[in-house]
Order: C-alpha cells, then structure tokens, then sequence
C-alpha cells in the first residue's frame, strides 16, 4: 500500500503507484511485480505476489482499516463491556480481541458454578439481541476462589 502515500500526487491505483515508487528505489521485478498485483491491477504470477495479496486482505478486514471512526469502534467495546457488567454477580468484564472476545469476572462469593453457565448463557444472548457485530463474539465467564497465606 505504499501508492496509498503518493496516490493524491499521482494518477491511477495506489499498487501500480507503489510498484513505479518502488522501481525508482531499485527493489527487484519480483517485489515491484508483488506490490503491482496486490489488488489485481495485474494477474498475481509468483507466490509472493499472491502472499502479499493474502496479507493485504488480512490487513484489510482489521477492526479500523476501513476508515472506521475510532470513537465508534471504543463505543462498541464499551457496549459490550456494558451489557456484560448489568448481570447480577459480574464484577468486571473486559472486551478483547478487538471486541471478538469478551472476559467476564464474578464475584466467588455471589455466583456459583451452576450460575457460571446460565449467566454466560445471558450475556451471549443479550449480545445477540442488542449488537450488531461482524463474525462471532467469544463470551468468558471467569468464576476463581484464592486462598492466600504466609509462612513464617
């Protein structure tokens, strides 16, 4: 995505910017040719063509690559956190993975084991039925009892 740099200097797609970009810094055929067909502007013809192809979808489908508002994405991680933390017994819970996992820490004291499982059944379907979110989200619920003591 180098050609993205100078794009608005220059006329045409951002890959074949690039692969002329990177031609007037002496790179090989190979990488000027992988820089090129990154978006298909020409036909992928080596492995490493096609790996940056990969790569660059990959890159691409990360929460915020495509001109997400930051405020929007923090916003829907704290949706998350938020319906989690309306359970009775949650104590805290963390969105991770850039909101694709979600942690949920109770209180020992006030949840048991048995409610461990109705109460991540809650949360995922409360997830459900108020977000709107792209693949799946992973809901944790994390139910610890410590015992903690010192020898003299």
């Amino acid at each position: 995505d180098i050609g993205k740099a100078v794009d608005h200097e220059v006329e045409g797609p951002h890959a074949l910017i690039g692969a002329d970009l990177a031609k007037k810094f002496n790179e090989s055929k190979e990488i000027l040719h992988a820089i090129a067909a990154h978006h298909e502007d020409q036909r992928p013809e080596t492995a490493l063509a096609v790996l940056v192809q990969a790569a660059d979808s990959l890159s691409g489908a990360r929460p915020g690559a495509r001109k997400e508002l930051l405020e929007s994405y923090v916003k829907r991680l704290e949706d998350l956190e938020n319906i989690a933390s309306e359970f009775d017994g949650v104590s805290k819970a963390y969105a991770i993975q850039a909101g694709r996992e979600i942690r949920v820490m109770v209180n020992s004291e006030n949840v048991d084991d048995d409610q461990t499982y109705m109460l991540c059944k809650g949360i995922t379907g409360k997830i459900e039925e108020n977000l709107t979110y792209p693949g799946q989200i992973r809901v944790t619920v994390i139910r610890e009892r410590r015992a903690v003591g010192y020898a003299k």
